[in-house]
């Protein structure tokens, strides 16, 4: 069992594990916590790299909610800031154009949990990179694994990834961003994006 955290267009690191295993499992019943690719991803803009969060809704008695209940805050028109956001960094890019239909699916749907959002960004990445879109959910909290993959969801973990570089749409002013969102690698290198996946080394 190959086990990740869904998260929101995962970073290139967690799709590079993803495409080397065979069995994924998504930890559902783990405790949401800030600070972690579960509701936000990084993208490559016009003043470098730039986080999208997706905000969530907090109780008023403050407290650990497991991150499949937690909700969307949909007062904030976080999908339509997030889509300009990237119609804006990737409207020139290779391949956004071919994606951009199906990934506007995401930004019109109205969503009340977090984890239904990861899971159709997954759903939208397995499929772009033509890969198993089969998965299963936990159900209890896997304390351990041989193949625990969820540090890949902590935003400031500092994972060492090790990629060749692709060209990107602004590294002529801010040089080579390396694990962005999967995104990134997607509107640059389209159909080569699994080529650019499978020579990563990841270093735990």
């Amino acid at each position: 069992m190959a086990l990740f955290i869904p998260t929101y267009f995962a970073p290139i690191a967690q799709y590079a594990a993803i495409l080397k295993t065979d069995n994924v499992t998504f930890e559902v019943e783990d405790n949401f916590q800030k600070q972690t690719y579960r509701n936000r991803c990084y993208i490559y803009g016009a003043n470098g790299k730039l986080s999208l969060n997706i905000p969530v809704k907090h109780t008023a008695i403050q407290g650990r909610k497991k991150t499949k209940d937690t909700l969307v805050e949909n007062d904030f028109p976080w999908q339509s800031q997030h889509f300009k956001s990237l119609q804006t960094a990737y409207r020139a890019s290779p391949f956004f154009e071919f994606f951009e239909d199906d990934l506007s699916s995401i930004f019109n749907k109205k969503y009340k949990y977090l984890l239904d959002v990861n899971i159709d960004a997954h759903l939208f990445v397995a499929d772009a990179l033509q890969i198993s879109q089969s998965f299963v959910k936990t159900l209890s909290y896997e304390i351990e694994t041989n193949n625990d993959f969820r540090d890949l969801a902590i935003a400031k973990k500092g994972i060492e990834i090790q990629m060749n570089p692709y060209v990107q749409m602004f590294d002529d002013k801010h040089g080579f961003i390396s694990n962005l969102s999967i995104l990134d690698l997607l509107f640059m290198e389209g159909g080569n994006t699994t080529t650019v996946l499978e020579a990563i080394k990841l270093n735990f």
